[in-house]
């Protein structure tokens, strides 16, 4: 660890900011500040020292403060986006005069910025701060529970790496590393598009083998599609490849594959569409607009029929049958 101290602050005082700001807070060098409009939070966290609204039960570091003032942000040294990817654009647009402009931005969410480019991408546009995507197979209650968690780190000058490396030096917290910013950003969407069709499946048929055939499919839909948008294919491979999708696609506490639960279940309907964040839901649109734009649809079986699904008076019963159609 550096002798230097760092100033972080964590835009967000949710489940994922909580959990990594917790964990970082045990290095000496690092004054970590979660940022929020949430004032019971701040209180909660500052006086007692927990996250009552997402960890209740689990005391947090003394040193995690947090606060709402936004000010803050000019001394920061790193910057954690932690907040929906539907709002992240627009809260830096207002936030702007706020910004330290050295200091490193790190985006944790997982969708499309407000132009239908990556949120990377449009920071990139929108600020003259260096940018690092930081995406992997992380669920914030094992994380902030202390279980080993992965995560890639992405930046275009690999010269940012070691100051990563330097601030979870010693926590539960395990890094790789890539130059493909882009790649590892548009993975981090498509990953919650195809755990929605795996949730889709797997509410029809609880079948090991059926469930795995598709995510056979869905891998190698994930890599066509990353290799069209100018992606490594190495990238697939990181944590924020095939581990972050294994565990949206696999596992009950995700979001989206819960939706593609519904789905099959006949449970969803526009009133829970309309209400719910889920980034796989909106990102559907988003890909498929692109994708036809580019007549490369061809192969992208899976997405296409998730895209009937969102659009379309669509028999769920014929999902799966459609899928393996081709």
């Amino acid at each position: 660890m550096t002798d230097s101290k760092k100033n972080i602050c964590f835009i967000g005082s949710g489940s994922i900011a909580t959990a990594m700001g917790n964990v970082m807070a045990v290095h000496p060098q690092l004054d970590i500040t979660l940022i929020s409009i949430e004032e019971d939070v701040v209180r909660s966290i500052n006086n007692n020292h927990v996250n009552y609204k997402y960890f209740p039960n689990i005391p947090l570091h003394e040193k995690l403060f947090a606060s709402t003032d936004t000010r803050k942000l000019k001394d920061a040294d790193i910057i954690f986006l932690a907040i929906p990817s539907a709002v992240i654009i627009n809260y830096l647009r207002d936030h702007r005069s706020y910004l330290n402009d050295k200091a490193i931005i790190v985006n944790l969410a997982k969708g499309f910025g407000d132009e239908k480019c990556t949120i990377a991408h449009c920071l990139e546009e929108l600020l003259p701060n260096p940018v690092v995507s930081m995406k992997g197979p992380t669920f914030a209650r094992d994380l902030i529970n202390g279980m080993p968690t992965a995560f890639t780190i992405a930046a275009r000058d690999e010269t940012y790496f070691p100051v990563f490396q330097d601030i979870t030096e010693g926590t539960n917290l395990y890094l790789d590393f890539s130059t493909d910013l882009g790649g590892v950003e548009i993975l981090s969407i498509l990953k919650n598009i195809y755990a929605i069709a795996l949730g889709i499946a797997d509410a029809n048929f609880n079948s090991a083998n059926l469930r795995f055939l598709l995510l056979t499919k869905a891998f190698k839909e994930m890599n066509n599609i990353l290799l069209h948008f100018g992606g490594d294919r190495e990238t697939m491979f990181k944590y924020c490849g095939y581990g972050d999708f294994s565990l949206t696609a696999l596992n009950d506490l995700s979001r989206n594959r819960t939706l593609g639960l519904l789905i099959g279940k006949g449970f969803f309907t526009k009133q829970i569409s309309d209400n719910v964040i889920l980034e796989g839901h909106i990102a559907i649109n988003v890909f498929c607009d692109k994708i036809s734009k580019n007549n490369s649809f061809q192969d992208n079986y899976i997405m296409q029929e998730l895209y009937k699904v969102f659009n379309e008076n669509y028999d769920i019963s014929s999902f799966v049958g459609n899928i393996l159609k081709v």
